[in-house]
């Protein structure tokens, strides 16, 4: 595998491993909407944790949702994929600091070197999957609200958080991908062969067969 593929790859995991720790506490993950209304007296903010709002004179106030189980299941979800694509985000990140040329880890065998590299990016697409899945459905249920004319609560529209998860899972499938797609087994004409290997061994067993066949260019007489 190309060296350069590798760092490339990584580098996009760990942007997006970053990525998914800012996107997850930022608070505004929905953000009250001004359709339709003439005076607003405040804006309310919203992500997984909390709920936040602040009035014309820029004064903040948060509260922590009082209930994990009082919470709409899409809430609950969002959380365990965010906390699940963070988790494999780390293990992808290890799996192929290990897994690259460049590093010590693992000696010199590049097949298996190679294969743990495939499986940090196999951890990246989890990741990557992860997040797409919660903060689309996230954004679904604002959207849901948002055109339902029948809805009597508070709507809202897409805020910052969910742009920075889109971006996070679309660098942690790419990442993951490339990887993957390029951490493959050598071809038979690619191979080199072992240090242990001695590549003059047909003149070895023509050395011993010839020292063995010597003694019988003499005769008998020759050793009087």
């Amino acid at each position: 595998m190309n060296p350069a593929v590798e760092a490339f790859a990584f580098f996009l995991g760990f942007l997006a491993w970053l990525m998914v720790g800012v996107a997850l506490p930022n608070r505004y993950w929905r953000v009250s909407t001004v359709d339709g209304n003439v005076i607003t007296t405040s804006t309310i903010y919203e992500n997984l944790w909390m709920s936040c709002a602040t009035d014309s004179t820029g004064v903040h106030n948060c509260r922590d949702f009082p209930s994990l189980l009082a919470l709409n299941g899409y809430i609950q979800a969002s959380r365990a994929l965010m906390i699940a694509a963070i988790v494999f985000g780390t293990f992808g990140l290890v799996a192929t600091l290990a897994g690259m040329q460049c590093s010590k880890i693992g000696g010199e065998n590049y097949v298996l070197k190679g294969r743990i590299a495939a499986i940090g990016g196999a951890f990246f697409l989890f990741q990557g999957l992860c997040t797409m899945i919660a903060i689309s459905w996230y954004a679904a249920n604002i959207t849901q609200e948002f055109f339902n004319q029948l809805y009597v609560g508070t709507k809202y529209e897409i805020g910052e958080g969910l742009y920075i998860g889109w971006a996070s899972a679309t660098l942690a499938i790419c990442g993951g991908s490339c990887l993957m797609c390029a951490c493959r087994l050598k071809t038979e004409s690619e191979k080199v062969p072992y240090p242990y290997q001695p590549g003059t061994r047909g003149y070895v067993l023509s050395t011993v067969a010839t020292s063995q066949t010597a003694p019988s260019n003499y005769g008998r007489n020759a050793y009087v």
